[in-house]
């Protein structure tokens, strides 16, 4: 199958309160943009992956099984507050059988283990575990993506290098994102120069949250839900934009104009799964 452009940063309806992308919708949305495969990375939690699987399948896509874990600031075991409560996202997505089972351990043992407001993993884990899985470095909540917002390029390239001893160079690629949001415009130019200057590639994806872009609405109660917060709160959780949503190659390229090989890398990851 010729995959072009694949979306790999997907949160469905099982991360809780957040994520508000039906699966059901998700297979209509990825089928009417004629895409032919698509990820799923909820939030902590694999327990979106059968149903997933199923409706894939029976429509004729090809599923990828991910997650996207909350790595601990120091490890899974420390639960100090006031330092313990920073965290960061990293996409971790099953290449094959040993990796999917390796993603079920990592998943478990962040709930057993790790957990401290949420699941936790840590280097530890991620060492032990990553045999079979692909690590993409998240979103503006991410370890490497942060420290970059802060200006801190030295300890964003020395932690993408930490990630690149886990994983190895094949199967740890720097993530580029654009909703519009001003911190992902500023700091894509150095995710660039970064990935560049450690030799990793790069790829691009839409933190999805919801199948069309109409469901942005939906998606804004949801969290007010979640937060405790009313829809009319000026201090709350919020998504910035309403672009968190399942786009077209085309929208997609047109946001990257500069990173064609970033695009095409996600129909090479989804080939490898």
């Amino acid at each position: 199958i010729d995959m072009s452009f694949v979306h790999l940063h997907v949160h469905s309806e099982y991360s809780l309160l957040d994520g508000a992308c039906r699966i059901r919708d998700m297979m209509d949305r990825v089928k009417e943009l004629g895409q032919t495969a698509i990820a799923l990375t909820d939030h902590g939690v694999m327990y979106g992956a059968i149903d997933f699987y199923h409706a894939a399948k029976k429509n004729g896509i090809k599923p990828i099984i991910g997650c996207e874990v909350y790595v601990a600031a120091r490890t899974r075991f420390d639960k100090v507050h006031g330092i313990d409560n920073e965290r960061y996202h990293l996409i971790l997505l099953a290449e094959n059988d040993i990796g999917y089972s390796n993603l079920m351990k990592i998943v478990s043992d962040a709930w057993t283990q790790g957990f401290y407001t949420k699941p936790r993993v840590d280097r530890d884990l991620l060492e032990k575990y990553h045999e079979g899985i692909i690590a993409l470095s998240a979103c503006l909540a991410g370890d490497v993506p942060k420290r970059l917002v802060r200006d801190d390029y030295e300890s964003a390239k020395s932690k993408a290098l930490e990630y690149l001893e886990i994983f190895g160079k094949e199967n740890y690629f720097i993530e580029l994102q654009n909703h519009g949001i001003e911190e992902q415009i500023k700091i894509n130019p150095l995710l660039l120069k970064l990935a560049n200057e450690i030799g990793v590639e790069t790829v691009v994806t839409n933190d999805v949250h919801y199948a069309y872009q109409d469901d942005a609405k939906a998606q804004d109660v949801l969290i007010c839900i979640g937060t405790k917060k009313l829809l009319s709160d000026t201090d709350r959780m919020k998504f910035e934009t309403d672009e968190f949503f399942i786009k077209s190659e085309d929208e997609m390229t047109r946001l990257f104009p500069y990173a064609p090989e970033a695009i095409e890398n996600t129909g090479k990851i989804a080939k490898r799964c």
